[in-house]
């Protein structure tokens, strides 16, 4: 498994993308996952000069759906090849017809996508592990689509269920996971409060187990709102060093 860092984490900086991937490499983070991207041509520069791969990027359902070849150009000219819908609002999974309606969506966004030799994921939040027809709202998107997943481990745990255990069970249609702790609170407003990496109640050891090597191949490292994004990048960097020694 290869490690990199969601450059969400350090939009607080407010510096230029290139400026955020040159932390990553400097932490030492095999590749970014973009969430927008300027200054292109100086982004392909940095992935040059740095090594950085690039393996995904989060871009709105609305932007895919509206000129989906205009993103595959954009990113494909960065070597992306992975897609990740970041979120749908809880509205899109409301009751079990609405969820059937949002799998059909997502799967054919997924068709498309395949069709541009593109690959879609589809990233969780807390609310797609509400209860809806006596199952996980994850679990029936599963059931009714062909849409791959970049599950995000803090949010299932702060949801209440094992994120080793959605990793073990879909492994297979998971090639990218999110590396975010949390510290279980249920007066927060998803149940949990991000944290820096290995400060939370996340068991990164054996959710890594779970992942195995066969079909998840990067372990994105994200935090929501950090205090200090420099300090956690540099953080996260010597915490995924730790991971591969141990390894």
């Amino acid at each position: 498994m290869k490690f990199g860092l969601q450059l969400y984490s350090l939009r607080a900086l407010g510096e230029s993308t290139p400026s955020m991937m040159k932390r990553a490499a400097a932490a030492g983070f095999d590749g970014v996952e973009f969430a927008g991207v300027d200054e292109d041509e100086s982004v392909r520069a940095v992935l040059d000069e740095t090594g950085l791969e690039a393996p995904a990027a989060h871009v709105p359902i609305e932007d895919l759906e509206s000129d989906l070849d205009a993103v595959c150009e954009r990113y494909g000219r960065l070597g992306v090849e992975t897609l990740v819908v970041p979120y749908l609002p809880p509205e899109a999974f409301a009751d079990a017809d609405t969820v059937d309606e949002t799998a059909h969506r997502l799967d054919d966004l997924t068709a498309k996508c395949d069709d541009r030799g593109v690959r879609l994921l589809y990233h969780n939040h807390e609310h797609e592990f509400r209860t809806v027809a006596g199952e996980p709202v994850l679990e029936r998107v599963a059931a009714h689509s062909g849409i791959g997943f970049e599950l995000d481990l803090a949010w299932i745990l702060a949801a209440g269920y094992d994120p080793a255990e959605y990793v073990a069970r879909y492994a297979d249609r998971t090639p990218i996971i999110h590396l975010k702790d949390v510290v279980l609170d249920p007066d927060a407003e998803r149940g949990g409060r991000p944290v820096a990496l290995g400060e939370g109640e996340l068991d990164i050891e054996r959710c890594l187990a779970a992942a195995g090597t066969e079909f998840v191949e990067w372990g994105i490292v994200e935090h929501d709102d950090p205090d200090d994004p420099a300090t956690f990048c540099e953080s996260a960097g010597s915490a995924i060093a730790t991971f591969r020694t141990e390894k």
